[in-house]
């Protein structure tokens, strides 16, 4: 499969796995969270799924957990809707791409003189 239609799918994979995780799982465990993207292997086998958890950690790990939990149950409904022969099974991570760059920013405004930025002499 082509990168174009593998990230066509991821896509809609995401969308479709962010309204299913809304509305449509009664878990406890499930907290507060953001799909952020998916990413389909070529062969279909796989999709990582890139969740931004909130709250305390504790609670990202539970719904991390929970999410796990109902990933059969979300790849059948996927199954249902969705015209693929296949649909990945879902493996799902935490994005800490945000977490990154405020890191990466702190340690730039750490680095970087006062009132110096990259424009200025």
């Amino acid at each position: 499969m082509s990168g174009r239609r593998l990230s066509r799918l991821g896509e809609q994979l995401r969308r479709e796995l962010s309204t299913r995780i809304q509305y449509q799982l009664r878990d406890p465990d499930v907290g507060s969270l953001t799909v952020t993207g998916v990413d389909v292997t070529e062969d279909l086998w796989l999709a990582r799924v890139y969740v931004e958890l909130h709250g305390s950690l504790d609670q990202q790990d539970r719904t991390l957990a929970a999410l796990g939990r109902a990933a059969p149950f979300l790849r059948s409904v996927l199954g249902r809707e969705l015209r693929i022969r296949r649909v990945p099974e879902l493996r799902f991570q935490r994005d800490t791409t945000i977490e990154d760059g405020r890191r990466i920013e702190a340690i730039l405004r750490d680095v970087m003189p006062p009132g110096g930025g990259p424009d200025e002499p």
